[in-house]
C-alpha cells in the first residue's frame, strides 16, 4: 500500500470517528441533563468533573483551532491544510457543544474561586495518563499538551515545510494531552452524553495521531520526545 493510499485510509477513518463523536455530542437539551425524559434530571455541580472537563476542553480546543488557522495561512501543502481544516471544524463544533452544556446547566465558563485548570482531574500532575506532558501553567500552557506562547509565536513566523513540521509536532503534543483529558472525563464524568463525546474524542484523536506521525516521517521528522 502506498504512503498516499495509507494516508487517505487514515483520513477516512479519522473523519468517520470524528463525525461519530460530533453526532454523539449533538444531543437535545433533555439528553444533556440525563439519558431520557424518564430519567431524573442530572445537572452537574460547578466543581464536578463534567463541568471541569467542559470548561477546560473548551479552552484546549480553542488553541487547536487557532494553530490550525495559523498553519493554513503559512503553507501551500494540501495534506496539511486539509488536516488543519478538519481539526478546526471538528474542535470548533465540539467546543460549541461543551460551552452550550455549561449554559444549559447554568454554570460559569470559568472555574470556581480557588480552582485552577484541571482541578477536576486531581491526578493530572502525577497520574500515569499525564506522564511526559508539559508542566501546567507554563508560559500560557494551562493544560496537558498545550503550546506555550513562545511556541505559538514560532509557528506564526514559520513558513513552508518548517511550519508544517512544527504544526504537526505541536498538534501531536496537543492531541496527546487532549486524549488524556478526554479519557479522564470518560472515567469520571456522570452525564452520559458527555461521556460518549469524550470517548469519541479519544478515538478520533488517536487516529489523527497516527496520521500525523506518518506525515512527519514523510518530512524527515518525528514527534517531539
Amino acid at each position: 500500500m502506498t504512503a498516499s493510499l495509507t494516508r487517505r485510509t487514515r483520513w477516512a477513518l479519522g473523519s468517520a470517528v470524528a463525525l461519530a463523536a460530533l453526532f454523539a455530542g449533538a444531543a437535545t437539551v433533555a439528553s444533556a441533563r440525563g439519558d431520557g425524559a424518564a430519567s431524573a434530571p442530572l445537572t452537574p455541580a460547578a466543581d464536578s468533573a463534567d463541568a471541569g472537563f467542559a470548561r477546560d476542553m473548551a479552552v484546549h480546543h480553542q488553541q487547536a483551532v487557532e494553530m490550525s488557522f495559523v498553519v493554513r495561512d503559512v503553507t501551500d501543502d494540501e495534506d496539511v491544510r486539509r488536516l488543519a481544516y478538519d481539526i478546526a471544524q471538528t474542535q470548533a463544533n465540539q467546543r460549541g457543544m461543551l460551552l452550550g452544556w455549561l449554559d444549559l446547566w447554568e454554570l460559569p465558563k470559568t472555574a470556581p474561586d480557588g480552582q485552577g485548570p484541571m482541578s477536576w482531574m486531581p491526578d493530572a500532575h502525577s497520574g500515569h495518563d499525564m506522564q511526559g506532558m508539559k508542566g501546567m501553567d507554563h508560559d500560557g500552557a494551562l493544560m496537558p499538551g498545550m503550546a506555550t506562547r513562545a511556541e505559538l509565536a514560532r509557528l506564526r513566523s514559520a513558513r513552508g515545510e518548517q511550519a508544517e513540521i512544527l504544526f504537526l509536532q505541536l498538534m501531536t503534543d496537543h492531541h496527546e494531552g487532549g486524549v488524556a483529558m478526554a479519557r479522564g472525563c470518560a472515567e469520571r464524568c456522570a452525564v452520559p452524553v458527555e461521556k460518549r463525546l469524550a470517548q469519541g474524542m479519544v478515538e478520533a484523536q488517536r487516529s489523527e495521531l497516527g496520521l500525523m506521525a506518518d506525515m512527519l516521517a514523510e518530512r524527515g521528522a518525528a514527534p517531539r520526545p
